[in-house]
């Protein structure tokens, strides 16, 4: 941090007017003692003309001496504080370039196991830093929960209450004990993923609708074979039980984000006795042979394993930006007038006794 000062003017003004005012302050004492009149006056020298009496007469002179140091100091340490010292605080910022999409099935089937899954993406989110975050949930039609963004905050308590509120259908029990406002609250959150009556869990419409929510994913981009300016990712969470006619399907839609440059990382949303099904696996198969990472939910380092390997593809996905910021700076001027004020005080206490 470089030391500055603000108003280096004022410096200057404030010690010219010091300056005037003790000058006045020393005229009109002067001019004081000259217009008393001559009092009647005693001779007292020979009286402390003693050794106690000198040792007293030195200790006062020391004390005035150090008063009107300190006096003095403390004129300084105020003068420059009308300046308004200031500091520059030279930082370096560095913002990473990568979004990641966080795509979640939220079917019938998968939605008593969508708890786990959101609770997974927490853990996640807690190893990133400086990466925007997004969430969008599908079934038959795709709702963004929120776009991408930076709030870690928000991403947290977003994520928290989605797991906290979907943990009472886990059960036909939980869904039965369930309050008329709980089941209001499930249901105003699944608003807009069930538009279509005659399909649920159209898991290839729901991916390129997630990969929609990243920069850079449009037609002209997949034709052009043009790479985005950040690193993209979707962490796609479902179990690949289609039901209904899809316009993509899984491996359709991992082949329109692959060229788009967008790596997709598979979590299995579902029982662990279906985790061998043949659906499962197909999913794992076309995820891997798109590049990306396929975890299930038994899997107890599924998440260090995931944030392993999206850490692993970053490359040249940080950005460093300089910033330069003038900061008042009194703290230390404080002080110092503080303290010598409080010493001059003191001072004049012990003169007085």
């Amino acid at each position: 941090m470089v030391l500055r000062w603000q108003w280096p003017w004022a410096i200057l003004i404030a010690a010219l007017v010091a300056a005037g005012i003790m000058f006045a302050a020393a005229a009109w004492i002067n001019h004081r003692m000259r217009s008393q009149e001559t009092a009647e006056s005693y001779y007292v020298l020979d009286d402390l003309d003693t050794e106690q009496g000198n040792a007293l007469m030195r200790v006062w002179h020391t004390l005035n001496r150090v008063a009107t140091v300190l006096v003095a100091l403390a004129l300084v340490t105020a003068v420059v504080l009308v300046g308004r010292p200031s500091a520059v605080d030279k930082q370096t910022e560095t913002s990473s370039s990568r979004d990641i999409v966080l795509c979640l099935d939220v079917s019938g089937s998968t939605l008593p196991y969508d708890h786990q899954v959101l609770d997974t993406y927490a853990q996640l989110v807690q190893h990133f830093q400086d990466e925007r975050i997004g969430l969008s949930i599908f079934n038959s039609t795709s709702r963004t929960v929120f776009p991408l963004t930076d709030d870690y905050s928000l991403v947290s308590k977003q994520l928290t209450q989605a797991s906290d509120m979907l943990r009472g259908v886990e059960t036909q029990d939980d869904i039965d004990k369930m309050t008329d406002r709980q089941y209001q609250q499930v249901s105003d959150w699944l608003e807009g993923t069930q538009n279509r009556n005659d399909a649920t869990s159209l898991i290839g419409d729901g991916l390129v609708s997630c990969a929609a929510m990243l920069p850079g994913f449009t037609y002209s981009a997949l034709r052009d074979g043009a790479k985005p300016d950040r690193e993209t990712s979707i962490v796609l969470a479902t179990d690949n039980v289609v039901s209904g006619t899809e316009t993509y399907s899984l491996k359709q839609a991992l082949t329109l984000t692959k060229q788009a440059g967008i790596t997709v990382d598979g979590l299995y949303s579902g029982p662990k006795s279906s985790e061998q099904d043949a659906a499962t696996q197909t999913m794992k198969k076309d995820i891997e042979g798109a590049g990306g990472m396929f975890l299930t939910q038994s899997d107890g380092s599924s998440v260090e394993q995931l944030v392993r390997e999206i850490d692993k593809r970053q490359v040249s996905t940080t950005q460093e930006h300089g910033k330069a910021a003038v900061l008042d700076a009194p703290g230390w001027w404080t002080l110092a007038l503080a303290v010598f004020v409080l010493a001059w005080l003191i001072m004049a206490w012990r003169l007085k006794r």
